[in-house]
Order: structure tokens, then sequence, then C-alpha cells
């Protein structure tokens, strides 16, 4: 005779496993692909010397962001002529399984230092990663073992950016889609399991940024910032769905854009290209895409631009200082200017910004548009650190150029 589970067991058990997955960080840009975590439990302010450091040991080179997923992390990094996937223990930073393989970086531009720059992408129990070289692995997440391999640059002829491949993978249905490059390749799509092709398309100017998807009067749309125009497509099939001029010197569009809940999508880059604000409506598969505003006083480099309300927040600067800045994202004024901080990478949990700067500070902070208030800072890392940070549950993981390190926020 079977026995019967009671209702309230059955409820928590599902609770605890809705707040596990909530927690993980398994993409660039986090759960949403927005920087923005849902953890609770966080310490309101830290003590002079910043959060309780749980762990901390060196790693290479590179730019990729940590994922986490239970008690793994996985991230990227390169040595020499090697570029290098790596998951280890969340708990005491201790490599569980490595992935190696050649990568010479001979004819790239390593004068902001080297590669890997693109986050790997974990989907059920695969991980995709692509290294500056353009080298796409799928791997076991739990071994590392290969399930299938590609090379961009040398089976389909995908266009090589100086400093190197940059774009982290996005998962849509069953494939993931990332830049290619070359003509009628814009963007290709791989099938999850086996690899296989299952479109490429466009003949539009690359840059370094990466995918997003969206939601539009109740269409998906792949959101893909390039060299000359933002796009929307079909993740479907990589057709054009609308485009908008915004022309950067060098096509260097990075930063990934922001969507908000009125239908606008906010778009930024350096190097002369300013910020806008699109409102996308879309009716019978038609899209348009109204420019609201411009502004080229807020340039948004290379870190996150996160939006709060009516505002959108983020380190605006190229060549010169990059101050802390804030917008209207209806109307594109500029509110404030913080200059205490450098280039600066953030993510927001709980109301508060977690933020870490190019020399290694880590600052919690809150922002409104009357401007930034922080609570706590602290001298954390010690080397270049423009990788953004992670943060599953209350635990929080960086790296710089030559550390990766574990700090306890609650």
């Amino acid at each position: 005779m079977s026995k019967r589970i009671p209702l309230i067991f059955v409820l928590l058990f599902l609770s605890f496993v809705n707040a596990h997955a909530q927690s993980d960080w398994t993409q660039w840009g986090g759960p949403n692909r927005d920087f923005t975590s849902p953890a609770k439990g966080l310490a309101a302010s830290w003590p002079a010397t910043g959060p309780k450091q749980l762990w901390s040991r060196p790693l290479g080179a590179g730019h990729s962001a940590i994922l986490a997923s239970g008690n793994t992390l996985y991230t990227m990094y390169s040595q020499g002529d090697q570029e290098v996937v790596i998951a280890l223990a969340a708990d005491t930073g201790k490599t569980i399984w490595e992935h190696k393989y050649s990568a010479p970086p001979a004819g790239l531009n390593l004068e902001y230092g080297a590669g890997p720059h693109s986050t790997p992408l974990l989907v059920g129990d695969l991980l995709y990663s692509v290294g500056a070289t353009a080298k796409l692995f799928a791997l076991e997440k739990k071994t590392g073992k290969v399930v299938w391999t590609h090379d961009l640059w040398a089976e389909y002829n995908g266009r090589k950016m100086d400093r190197g491949y940059s774009c982290s993978p996005v998962a849509y249905k069953n494939t993931i889609i990332l830049t290619l490059g070359g003509q009628g390749q814009t963007l290709i799509a791989f099938n999850q399991k086996d690899g296989s092709v299952a479109w490429k398309n466009q003949s539009l100017d690359l840059s370094p940024s990466s995918p997003m998807i969206i939601n539009v009067d109740g269409q998906d749309q792949l959101i893909m910032f390039l060299g000359r125009v933002i796009a929307g497509l079909d993740p479907n099939n990589g057709s054009l769905l609308w485009s908008h001029p915004h022309v950067t010197d060098w096509g260097l569009n990075i930063t990934m854009p922001v969507w908000g809940p009125d239908n606008l999508l906010f778009i930024s880059s350096a190097y002369n290209g300013g910020s806008r604000a699109l409102r996308l409506k879309q009716k019978d598969g038609k899209t348009t895409a109204e420019e609201v505003w411009f502004n080229n006083r807020l340039r948004i480099h290379h870190g996150t631009a996160i939006r709060i309300g009516d505002y959108v927040y983020g380190s605006s600067g190229d060549f010169g200082p990059a101050f802390f800045a804030a917008a209207n994202v209806k109307t594109g004024e500029l509110l404030f200017q913080d200059r205490s901080f450098p280039k600066t990478n953030f993510v927001l949990a709980d109301g508060k910004f977690i933020m870490l700067d190019e020399d290694g500070h880590l600052a919690l902070a809150t922002a409104s548009p009357a401007g930034l208030r922080v609570i706590s800072k602290a001298s954390i890392m010690k080397n270049l650190a423009w990788t953004v940070p992670t943060l599953a549950g209350t635990k929080l993981y960086l790296r710089d150029r030559r550390t990766i390190a574990a700090l306890d926020l609650s």
C-alpha cells in the first residue's frame, strides 16, 4: 500500500528547489540577463575591511564573468598560448575540473589584457564556452568532457576582431545564439545537443556586444547591438524585424542594451556613440522603433547598465574619467555624475548596488535621481578589475586579472 507524502512537505521541497534555482547565476548578466539578483538576506552594511572573505586563489588572465550553479562555479582564463575552462567548488575555490586547449593569441591586440572576454552559458547539463580565438565548446558540466566543438574563425570564416572574440552566447529554445560575422552570417545559432547549425543570417557590421532576448507585445525578439545599428531579429531564424542607426567610432558598441516594461530600449556606447532610447511596438509581426531621445553626454563603455524605475545607471566615459552617472530613461536628461568611482561594474540586489571598480574597490550603495549614496566601501581586489561581480544567494564572487575570490554578504 503506497504512502502519500503530505502536501506541506511537497510545497517545502518545491520552495527549496525554486529558491535554489533563483540563486543560480548561469549566464552573462545573471538570471534574467539584466545584472539583477533576487537575493535576499544581505547585510545592510559592511565593516571597514569589507565583507567576510571565504577564500581567494590565483587565476589566469581574462575578463570572463563567473557562473554559479549549486555548489559549482564556472569561468575561463588564459595562460600563455592556452585557454582554460574551469569548474571550481563554490565553498572552497578548489578546482573540480579544467578543460585546456591551444589558443595562441598571435595577431590579437593585447593592449588592454588577454582574453577570454566572453562569459560561458550553462543550460541543463551542458556548459557552452567560447574563447578569445573563437573556439566554441559544449562541455559536460560535471566532468568538463567535450560533447561538441567548433572553431568559429577556421570553420566558418567568422570575422576576427582586433582584441579577440567577446560575445557571450544566449540560449533560445533548443539553440544557443552568438555572433559570427561575415556575409550572410552576422549571427549564428547552434543546436544545443549536437552542435549542428540551426541557422545563420544577416550581413550587418559586427561589434563586441552580446545578444539578448526580449518580448515585444507578445513576440520574442533577439536584440543585437551591432557595429552601426541596434537591431531586432527573429530568434527562430535570424530574419530582420527592425533596425535603427547607432554609429560609434570603430564600431565598438559593447554594453548590452536595457529593456524596460514600458517597451523602452536603452542603448549606450563610448567613442562618440552616446545614448538613446527607442520605443518598440509590434503588431502582426511588424515592429516599429521610434527614437524617443538621444544624449551624447552619457557614454557607457564596456560596463553594466541597470534600470530602476524611470532611471538608468552606469559608468560613463572612455578615454578620460569614467563617472558613475544616471539618466532619465524617458527623457534622456542627465541627472548626476559621481566622481568618487573610476570605471565600475555592478549588480543590483535587494534595492542596492554592489559595485566593483577597476581599482578593486568594492562598494555597497543606493542610487536615486538625486545621486549615489555609498553605504560601505573597501579595497578588496589588487589588480585591474573589469569583470562584473556574480551574486548567488548571499555569496559574492569576484575576479581581477590574477585572482578569484568569494565573499559572504550575509
